[in-house]
């Protein structure tokens, strides 16, 4: 079964979509009423999640001026937004971000497992580790540290997170009032991590959830990010745009859960799709069109500059793309974004237009039956087990894809009509992990036994 994720975000996903003259007016980045209405359509359609990005900076850029073209400067807290959402929905996943670069493992573990509680069973954490320079300056860092030293943070912080969601094992707490005991005292766990950035005694303040715990999604395009989405993540977001390359992603991926001794199934690649459905194929390539002529060069120039670790202000917009040094900060994008240029001979307008309007995602314009049919293409050749969407525009973009494409994936038999459970794990087909406490109290009664 095809699993779909919804990204959503304010009026669309294209930086220039609040210019289009059917988006929302009004600051719908921070319009609550707005994100329900997405929510609710997500949950409608069956959509296994919906996912919300975070950055903890108002712009990329040295000024202001940078980012004045764009809506993306505002956007609301994310966990506190998909609490919100969690109360106005009932089967819909709740996927968002938090940075291991400049939080603490106990905050987000505890945030996180709040967010499960309240929703019955349907969060996940998008583990990143900090990529946009300003983000540093907002915590007391005159720079990232490098991304090695990042990426080891970030694997330490996945662990101890992972550990304080099992301090409290299933039937902890009895509540026995009779006994005065609320709860079992050998079922609740200090977990005492001592390592090289953290020193956690715990326990944590939260049981765990109708799903155990959240799901851990990721996104790994460099070395270092792939083999921490391998070690950790349940779900992993990438942006491949040529089906080979999608391919080879999908089994690097698989393969490295395996090599941590995981189950390779019980990881879900779901590269990143903008589909523009329209009647015809000319329709839906005039509607992208139209919103990417919205685009301001100078927007598009620095964001794509910001993206590739190097500064193209200097050369021709309609010339190719020079070749550039290697970034460090943005290995694993900055590849898939010159490969694209090289493989499609795009000009530096015709690639900003690409990336920074659409986020370097894969963009399918057609019909409806064009898009499923790429859709299913993609899942039965081994390159993905789903799809995160985004759409250009909200809510034009959602209303045109639940309409057309997801009746037609349905009819396939590749899609739900029904949600299979009311977790985020049961709608993923994924286990709930014991608690390793509870595993090792099996495991040495087994041996004792």
């Amino acid at each position: 079964m095809m699993h779909l994720g919804l990204f959503i975000a304010g009026e669309g996903h294209h930086i220039a979509a609040w210019r289009d003259p059917g988006a929302p007016g009004g600051v719908a980045n921070q319009d609550i009423d707005h994100y329900i209405e997405l929510a609710r359509k997500g949950e409608a359609a069956k959509f296994d999640f919906l996912f919300t990005a975070d950055t903890n900076a108002v712009f990329y850029g040295d000024q202001i001026a940078d980012w004045c073209q764009t809506t993306q400067a505002l956007r609301l807290e994310p966990l506190t937004l998909l609490s919100a959402l969690a109360v106005a929905t009932e089967r819909i996943g709740l996927v968002c971000t938090a940075t291991t670069t400049y939080l603490d493992p106990f905050h987000v573990a505890r945030l996180f497992a709040s967010l499960d509680q309240i929703s019955h069973g349907r969060a996940g954490w998008n583990l990143v580790t900090s990529s946009a320079p300003a983000e540093a300056a907002n915590f007391s860092a005159p720079a990232h540290p490098p991304a090695t030293e990042r990426y080891a943070r970030a694997r330490e912080f996945a662990d101890v997170v992972l550990g304080l969601w099992d301090s409290w094992e299933d039937g902890a707490v009895t509540a026995d009032k009779e006994s005065g005991l609320y709860f079992d005292p050998d079922k609740l766990h200090r977990l005492d991590h001592k390592g090289e950035h953290f020193q956690v005694r715990g326990p944590m303040t939260i049981g765990r959830s109708a799903q155990g715990r959240p799901i851990i999604v990721a996104a790994g395009q460099s070395e270092e990010g792939r083999d921490l989405a391998g070690a950790t993540a349940e779900v992993v977001f990438s942006v491949q745009q040529d089906l080979g390359d999608a391919q080879a992603y999908y089994q690097d991926i698989k393969a490295r859960a395996a090599r941590h001794g995981r189950d390779p199934g019980a990881i879900k690649v779901m590269p990143g799709l903008m589909p523009v459905v329209g009647a015809t194929r000319a329709e839906a390539e005039d509607k992208l069109q139209r919103i990417q002529d919205f685009i301001h060069p100078d927007l598009g120039i620095k964001r794509l500059s910001s993206m590739l670790g190097s500064d193209l202000s200097g050369f021709d917009l309609d010339g190719p793309l020079p070749e550039l040094p290697a970034s460090l900060e943005q290995a694993g994008r900055q590849q898939v974004v010159i490969d694209m240029a090289r493989r499609e001979n795009l000009t530096i307008r015709q690639l900003y237009e690409r990336v920074v309007g659409i986020r370097a995602h894969r963009v399918i314009a057609g019909t409806a039956e064009d898009i499923a049919d790429d859709m299913e293409n993609w899942q039965s050749s081994g390159a993905a087990d789903g799809f995160n969407i985004l759409f250009l525009t909200y809510p034009g973009g959602i209303d045109d894809f639940i309409r057309g494409v997801i009746p037609i994936l349905q009819a396939r038999g590749l899609f739900r009509t029904e949600y299979a459970g009311a977790t985020l794990r049961e709608n993923l087909g994924l286990a709930v992990p014991a608690n390793r406490y509870t595993a090792a109290r099996g495991a040495k009664a087994k041996r004792v036994g």
